[in-house]
Formats: C-alpha cells, structure tokens, sequence
C-alpha cells in the first residue's frame, strides 16, 4: 500500500474515531442538561456532576445560582411568614395579658373589683379562643393531604363547583361561566383539592364585589393543562400582590388568609401552580397549571 494511501487512511480513521467521540459526549452532555432541567422543575437541587471537564462544571455552578435563588426566597418567605405569625400572636396575647394585670390590680382585699370582673373573663375567654382558632387553622395549612389523583374531565368539576355557589352567586347578584377554549378537556388530580381551590377563588371574587366571575381552560405549549379564574371585582392593591400567598396575610376585614397560601400548597403537590397573572380596573386573573 502507498505510503500517502496509509496516512490518509490513518487520518481518515482518527477523525472518524474523534467525531464518534465527540458525538458520544454531546449526546452525554444532551441527557446531562435534559436530566438537570427536570430536576430544577420538580425543585430538587441535591444532584452534583463529577467536575471532570469544564461541562460539568459549567453545570454544577448553574445549580448553585439556583440553589442560592431558592434559599435567599426561602429566607424570605420566613420572614414574612414570622412577621405575620408575630403580629397575629401579639395582637391576641397583649390585651390578655393587659386585661389580666389590670383587673388583678383593681381587686381589693375583700375581693371587689371596679371593673367588671365578669365582662373581663369574658374578654379574655374570647381572646384565647380567636388565639386557639388560629394555631388550628395553622396545623390545617401544614398538614395537606397527599391528592389522591383520578381523570377528571375539568367541564364536570367545573361545573359542579358552580352548581355548589348558584345561591351565594344569586345573592351577590353575579355570574360565574365555563368558557373552555377546547372541547373534552381532561387533568388528573384530586377532585376534592381542585374543587377547594376553585371554590376560594370565587368567593374571594365574589367578596371583592365580582358581578362577572369567568372559568377558561385551555390546553399549553407544553401540553399542560391551564385554567384561567377571571373576575371583574375589585383589583387587589400592587403592594399587596406579592403577599397574598404569604399564610395569614389578608387584604379582608374577615378572613383566616390561608385560602390563597392553601391553594399554592395543594397545586405543588399536584407538580402544578397556581400565579395571579394579573389584577387592575379591568379585571383580576388567577392561573392554575395542570403538568
């Protein structure tokens, strides 16, 4: 064999050696990335690459911008979730205990009192069990039940959940509709949860004076499920948006403010979400996203 026939032999041979090489690691490297996006959507940031090329290592510090991300929102959500376990806490402790000093110091030697001892007690019994009424509403928000998932076909749910509200919808003079975007829409979830999630919309709706309460579905880019709870009520306020899925907070004279913060809970354990996309003069939108 010639000598330049074996050395071009020799080069053709080493560059299909090194574009077989190069394609086993882009293909490597294709499911290293497929497997680190799954990961960072379900929320699980306890994978590490061996940093044995730059690749690797490239990913690795990616998954520690997130991990730094999720702990600083983490902090976050902690210390709005104490200040407002602070302040209700507070609210009921201090009159008790204000109350109770003052009505110990009126009594005298014999046992009479200026104030009115009875009212007092009473005061202090109805504090305490606002006080007990909240570290139980509390133990109901951490302590969600594992869905039990089955097909639904969401026009059915939907429209049960409306059924369920026909009176209070009457009462408050409003309409709530199923307007799908898509015939024979179908998720896979727990009834009772959706339906509790759907139920709190529209009566957060209705109470923010909706006369006009409107369910769309529609079928994502991504094959997900979306559900679309549009009202025209009154817009929440744009300092308060960022809060309302905080526990306890609540923009309502009367209210436990977990309906919202229950609602984001019971759509993670479903892989989904819940976000307000969106609430001004017009109208006020909450998406929930069915994976």
């Amino acid at each position: 064999m010639p000598l330049w026939l074996s050395i071009l032999l020799i080069v053709v041979v080493a560059a299909a050696a090194a574009a077989g090489a190069m394609y086993y690691t882009r293909h490597k490297d294709i499911k290293k990335v497929a497997y680190m996006m799954d990961a960072l959507e379900d929320g699980e940031l306890n994978f590490r690459f061996k940093e044995s090329d730059r690749f690797n290592r490239t990913l690795n510090r990616i998954r520690t911008i997130f991990e730094k991300q999720r702990q600083a929102h983490e902090q976050d959500s902690w210390t709005k979730l104490i200040r407002v376990l602070t302040h209700e806490i507070m609210n009921t402790v201090s009159p008790i205990a204000s109350l109770s000093d003052a009505l110990a110091k009126s009594v005298d030697a014999d046992g009479h009192s200026e104030l009115d001892v009875k009212a007092g007690l009473e005061t202090i019994s109805d504090s305490s069990k606002n006080l007990i009424g909240f570290v139980q509403t509390y133990r109901e928000l951490s302590g969600v039940a594992k869905p039990i998932r089955r097909a639904l076909e969401l026009q059915d749910l939907v429209e049960g959940v409306i059924s369920l509200n026909s009176e209070f919808l009457a009462s408050c003079g409003a309409t709530c509709a199923y307007r799908p975007q898509e015939p024979d829409l179908m998720i896979f979830a727990d009834e009772g949860q959706i339906s509790q999630i759907l139920i709190n919309l529209i009566k957060n709706a209705l109470q923010a004076g909706a006369k006009k309460i409107d369910v769309f579905a529609r079928m994502g880019k991504e094959d997900d499920v979306i559900i679309d709870v549009a009202n025209d009520g009154e817009p929440i306020p744009v300092s308060s948006q960022e809060q309302i899925f905080i526990p306890f907070f609540t923009t309502k004279r009367e209210g436990s403010g977990i309906g919202l913060s229950l609602a984001r809970q019971i759509m993670r354990n479903h892989n989904g979400t819940i976000e307000l996309t969106r609430s001004d003069i017009s109208q006020t939108v909450f998406e929930l996203r069915f994976r």
